[in-house]
């Protein structure tokens, strides 16, 4: 490992760590302040409707984020399958992929899920103002109801004898306002200034040196470039996402990119511990995520900066650049698979299809732990808080004692929606990659590779869609109906199949008396409850998902390697 890959890595993690606690409490500014910030806040609840000064309980919430995020798939719907009736380019000759009825369904629950799969490529189906009013808006608003989401999970910790969790319209709309709106703002002018175009000029028609004539696509890149990280969605304008020039054209854009996906989740962890009167607990969550992702990260380093075995024999030294963009090099492409695999955001600067087993090992099991190392906006923090639950529980247990966290006691009723929540996700993504595997539908979207290879690219995809995430293998040909109603499903009960147990959870917490601490007290915070916490991650993912790994990546890396 270079002194140049150690001083980007090094670098990046430092201003994670240095900007966590502004930034979290800057979110608690913003979600917890009891009067609007600025008139125009208040404007907006008088236009909708909207009693800002009441609560909710943990039901109204939950309808209510249902109710906004089914609007949002069938506006986005009505945007795909009439985006012909927009103004503006690109010109309809070079739009060559249809936008099918399976295909709209399955980007409309995408975008309002913030997973964002895509199964298509943007610059060959999309006409600008559909990536704009669809896409873009869609980056705003779910990313604004996943932030809403994490502060009314941390508010059942964060409360005592309390019925509601908040107001979630208050919430998403201070998200939207507040957090996203003015990143983004400053992400576009940034991206701007380095090249990425944000205009709706026509294609452009270029000759090249060889004499042919080569299409160039353009667009307005710059203002769904800057949300689709912000908002932990990682939709891209283009069909190869952030590998694109046009969509992150130097090492400058990508770090910046990259930092902006983590440092919204990275703040969580802080206010969490502001929030519920207990900082070092804060910080020791905030360490777990850093611990997770520092290990993937070198890990995956290891992997991807040695020469392919089968290579190496032959005298190719150097690290694995296939399917690598040159301006990036090992460590760029490794930090972006890093992030977006652990943070929710499906945008990708490599071909994941191309990285090594070991390395698309480290992505699969950051997807199969819920990415709770730094996770998505919101998100992120109530994944990795249910994880904490289960070892207190399980402590609690071991030393005799009625399990609590922070202060909160965990009983029968409140570890069924924990369980509820663990299991919920590999009982839908191991049932479905077994039904692509056993299916002639699902085995023919294996256009590039089989065997071991093509099991990960399936399983893959399934863990990619249920935990909101949308990376792709890209060897897996997806644009089927088979594969875009059974990844829909997967999108579907991973946000809200998670969503509705966290947030009864919260709830029921907020319900609660606290609990002084007491010398008998197993400690929220410290470095036994990091060592807890860790090894619950590690034994939970393990043995839900080891088969399938011994199946996938495992298994290709002894054949490459024997």
């Amino acid at each position: 490992m270079g002194i140049s890959t150690v001083a980007q890595y090094v670098t990046f993690c430092a201003l994670v760590g240095l900007l966590a606690k502004p930034v979290g409490l800057y979110l608690l500014l913003v979600f917890e302040r009891k009067r609007p910030l600025f008139a125009v806040e208040q404007w907006l609840y008088r236009a909708a409707g909207v009693d800002a000064a009441r609560e909710m309980t943990w039901a109204e919430y939950a309808r209510a984020f249902l109710v906004f995020s089914a609007l949002g798939t069938l506006l986005l719907y009505g945007v795909l399958r009439l985006q012909w009736l927009l103004p503006g380019g690109p010109d309809s000759s070079y739009l060559t992929t249809p936008m099918t009825p399976d295909l709209a369904a399955n980007t409309a629950v995408s975008f309002a899920t913030t997973t964002t799969w895509q199964a298509y490529g943007g610059e060959t189906t999309l006409r600008y103002w559909a990536q704009l009013i669809g896409l873009a808006s869609q980056g705003f608003l779910a990313g604004g109801a996943g932030l809403a989401l994490g502060f009314a999970f941390l508010r059942g910790f964060a409360r005592a004898e309390s019925a509601t969790l908040g107001n979630f319209w208050v919430d998403v709309t201070r998200a939207v306002l507040y957090v996203l709106l003015p990143l983004a703002l400053l992400l576009t002018a940034f991206l701007v200034w380095q090249g990425v175009p944000m205009n709706f000029a026509p294609y452009t028609h270029v000759t090249t040196l060889q004499g042919g004539v080569q299409t160039i696509a353009q667009g307005p890149v710059a203002g769904l470039e800057a949300i689709k990280n912000l908002g932990t969605n990682g939709g891209g304008f283009f069909n190869t996402n952030g590998a694109h020039p046009y969509e992150n054209p130097t090492p400058l854009t990508n770090f910046v990119e990259l930092l902006a996906i983590v440092i919204v989740p990275a703040g969580m962890p802080y206010a969490f511990g502001r929030a519920t009167g207990r900082r070092e607990a804060g910080w020791s969550l905030f360490a777990i995520m850093a611990i997770l992702f520092v290990v993937g990260l070198v890990v995956m380093h290891m992997a991807e900066g040695a020469a392919n075995p089968r290579l190496a024999s032959l005298g190719v030294i150097g690290g694995n650049m296939e399917g690598k963009e040159t301006r990036f090099g090992v460590a760029g492409s490794v930090l972006g698979a890093a992030v977006t695999s652990n943070g929710a955001t499906g945008s990708y600067v490599a071909m994941h299809d191309s990285f090594s087993p070991v390395g698309v090992l480290v992505m699969l099991t950051n997807l199969f732990l819920g990415e709770i190392a730094f996770g998505g906006l919101g998100t992120g923090l109530y994944s990795l808080l249910m994880v904490s639950v289960v070892a207190m529980f399980v402590t609690g247990l071991m030393v005799g004692r009625t399990p609590e966290y922070c202060g909160k006691s965990i009983g029968v009723r409140e570890m069924n929606y924990v369980a509820l929540y663990a299991l919920l996700v590999p009982a839908i993504i191991l049932p479905l990659s077994a039904l692509a595997v056993s299916l002639e539908a699902g085995r023919v979207g294996l256009t590039t590779n089989g065997g071991a290879h093509g099991l990960t690219e399936i399983v893959f995809a399934h863990a990619s869609c249920a935990a909101n995430n949308g990376m792709t293998m890209a060897g897996l040909n997806a644009n089927t109906p088979f594969y875009n109603v059974t990844l829909m499903i997967s999108m579907m009960v991973g946000r809200f199949g998670l969503a509705i147990p966290a947030l009864a959870l919260a709830g029921r917490l907020a319900a609660q008396r606290a609990r002084p601490r007491n010398i008998g007290s197993v400690p929220s915070e410290g470095g036994m409850f990091v060592g807890l916490v860790l090894a619950t991650c590690l034994l939970v993912g393990a043995l839900t998902y080891f088969p399938v790994l011994a199946l996938g990546p495992i298994v290709e890396q002894l054949m490459i390697t024997r």
